[in-house]
């Protein structure tokens, strides 16, 4: 049956689905996906908020025979696509259908590494009691061991990162818990399905593998569908670059230890100086570069000619202590190896499982040592730089251009391959044609294949005129001015008083989300303001939705992806258009590429970033047909710069106003009608 009769009015979903109403651009979606599956070719598609693309995608694949991965930007859309769209088509069909849901390995519980924590002394720590408890009931009653569905503990409580699987700790088939380990039942699920639901960082990482030695994560398949596919140049570059970590050589030390303490004395006598050695370099050489990198924000460039002197001889001690480390895994492994009477322990099992640890342990000091020499040698087409924004330090090479790679990787090896979002051109939304999707073809590589792509825009279905207002204030001073952040901050709080709260407070750089932040606070009158940071960012959304009246300031992650429907979220401030930052080490490289070719960089690159960027902030308050409310732009650049009316062009056809009392009646009118409805 064609999708479109699917998804028709008197289709099958129509009939499972109580006032199931056929939208026009969701037919036309999934009729071009239909054909892109059955012909081979390329989609790109932006289907806007509302217009029902998940069905449109799944409804053709379902109904193609092939093989086909879903890839879609987040764990949380991932969820939502197994467990809520999918037993939907389940019940129009009448009949199970084949499908699986794969996550990166560090989202299930490892049971051999969760075996040894337990048995180490880390595990009799009063800190690590309660989620040792939490952790033991979740493995006796979890089918997937996927730790997204332990709700007893934050998603980023420490002892997770002890006992799930990685790429660098996971064994394969000669580890004793390899027949009843999650990982191992997630892939061969994933083998047999007809569809797999996966994330663009696991799909990435997979792609990865299948380079010049060949491996892979992923089933082989037919086709590809990217859900949010806006995001594939970031993923892109960073799993085809390089990142060493301080927390990645932590991990590496802890197991060693770890492995050796299960040895007793005599492992004891063997590793600790080697260990301690290691570790001591590790800090030494990141602390050195923090404190470098600290008047930058904690991101800086590094040139080749960096690694000189004290820097070359910092780095060469890490060199000489991951090579240690490796020495010490294949030494205490031979000793293991002996005749039985010989053997470090008695217990033959235990021998062996310390033997396969420390074997993984050498392949990862000695990958480890790979990276290094790569990022400080450095490379033609690449950008090496040191970053101190995250939870751990680290230095990183990633690729300036993707280009490439995504023709030879992707458009030149899968056969059908669909790419859709929300914001995937850069144009106007009623255009049509080459222009509108001329940036994301740019930086993905589709610039010289026109006759296999198809491109495909479909405006959202919700009435933006009549339940939204763009408010573009002209009397703030500009972004740059001493006194912005204060003057801001006082209109975000008028408008947060028009709207009773309910607010999100976007901000491009975190300086500004906490003085904003600060400010919002001071003048709260009792409701809950939130700031990014203080929970993890499922729990802040939680709490968010509860409260009704609260605001959340935020920065970079909360500008996409969110999904807050409904009248927890009625007011959506942009602190300023969000231009990429220029001294950003791939965006200075790029901006350098560009014009090495004769390119304006702010043009070619900056202006179509911003405008995708913001369109994803302002789609973060329309989620149905029944939310009002207002967005709020405060940079007075689209009021005096010559690009500022291109950028509200590729914004949604709302109401657009300066006048603040011009406001103040919309939602008064919005909020009266809300009320009636």
């Amino acid at each position: 049956m064609a999708a479109v009769e699917w998804l028709g009015p008197d289709g099958a979903l129509a009939s499972v689905l109580a006032g199931y109403e056929p939208r026009q651009g969701q037919l036309a979606m999934a009729d071009a996906v239909e054909r892109t599956l059955a012909t081979d070719r390329v989609l790109l598609c932006e289907a806007g908020t509302g217009t029902g693309k998940t069905l449109a995608y799944l409804v053709p694949a379902l109904e193609s025979g092939r093989k086909v991965v879903v890839s879609t930007a987040t764990r949380a859309l991932q969820d939502q696509i197994f467990t809520k769209d999918l037993p939907l088509i389940e019940r129009a069909l009448g009949r199970p259908v084949q499908v699986a849901l794969m996550k990166g390995l560090a989202n299930y519980i490892c049971r051999r590494r969760y075996a040894e924590f337990r048995a180490s002394e880390a595990s009799l720590r009063p800190e690590n009691a309660r989620a040792l408890r939490a952790i033991e009931q979740f493995v006796e009653d979890t089918e997937s061991g996927d730790v997204g569905t332990l709700g007893a503990l934050d998603e980023d409580d420490p002892v997770l990162g002890h006992v799930t699987s990685s790429s660098d700790t996971r064994l394969g088939a000669s580890c004793r818990f390899h027949s009843e380990c999650f990982v191992t039942r997630m892939k061969r699920d994933a083998e047999a399905a007809q569809l797999v639901v996966v994330n663009h960082h696991l799909f990435f990482a997979d792609l990865a593998l299948r380079g010049p030695h060949p491996g892979r994560v992923l089933p082989d398949y037919d086709a590809v569908i990217f859900d949010e596919a806006h995001q594939l140049e970031d993923v892109a570059t960073t799993f085809f670059g390089v990142r060493v970590s301080g927390a990645r050589i932590a991990r590496l030390v802890a197991d060693v230890e770890r492995a050796l303490e299960r040895l007793g004395q005599g492992g004891a006598l063997f590793g600790s100086s080697v260990a301690r050695d290691a570790r001591t370099a590790a800090d030494s050489f990141f602390a050195r570069l923090s404190a470098e990198s600290r008047a930058t924000e904690g991101r800086v460039t590094l040139e080749r000619d960096f690694w000189t002197g004290p820097r070359q001889e910092l780095w060469h001690r890490l060199d000489d202590a991951l090579d240690g480390l490796r020495a010490l895994a294949e030494s205490v492994r031979g000793q293991l190896a002996l005749p039985r009477d010989a053997a470090l322990v008695p217990n033959r099992r235990e021998a062996v499982g310390v033997a396969d640890a420390l074997e993984l342990a050498g392949r990862r000091a000695e990958e480890l040592r790979a990276d290094l020499a790569t990022i400080t040698e450095g490379a033609k087409g690449r950008v090496t730089f040191f970053d101190a924004t995250g939870r751990s330090p680290a230095l990183s090479s990633a690729p300036v251009d993707v280009a490439d790679l995504f023709k030879a990787r992707l458009f030149e090896t899968i056969p059908s391959i669909v790419l859709t979002s929300a914001t995937l051109s850069s144009g106007r939304d009623q255009e049509s044609g080459p222009k509108a999707f001329a940036f994301i073809r740019s930086r993905l590589g589709l610039e010289e294949d026109p006759h296999r792509v198809e491109e495909l825009l479909v405006p959202s279905p919700f009435d933006y005129e009549t339940n939204s207002i763009l408010y573009l204030p002209k009397d703030l001073p500009a972004p740059n001015d001493p006194a912005f952040l204060e003057m801001a901050a006082e209109r975000a709080g008028e408008l947060i008083d028009i709207t009773g709260g309910g607010a999100f407070v976007l901000t491009t750089s975190l300086r500004s989300m906490r003085e904003l932040h600060r400010r919002l606070k001071a003048r709260a009158n009792g409701r809950r303001v939130l700031v990014q940071g203080e929970a993890p960012k499922n729990s802040l959304l939680g709490i968010f939705r509860a409260a009704s009246d609260a605001v959340l300031v935020a920065t970079t992650s909360f500008w996409q992806g969110v999904d807050v429907p409904g009248d927890a979220l009625r007011l959506v401030v942009l602190e300023k258009i969000p231009f990429p930052v220029p001294s950003e080490p791939v965006i200075a490289a790029r901006a350098s590429a560009l014009e090495a070719e004769g390119k304006n960089p702010f043009s070619a690159l900056h202006l179509p970033m911003a405008k995708m960027a913001l369109k994803q902030g302002f789609g973060r308050l329309i989620r149905t047909r029944d939310d009002r409310g207002v967005v709020a732009l405060f940079d007075d650049r689209v009021h005096r710069r010559g690009y500022g009316k291109e950028i509200l062009a590729a914004l949604p056809p709302a109401k657009r106003t300066h006048d603040l009392e011009e406001v103040r009646t919309f939602f008064g009118a919005s909020a009266t009608l809300q009320a009636k409805s």
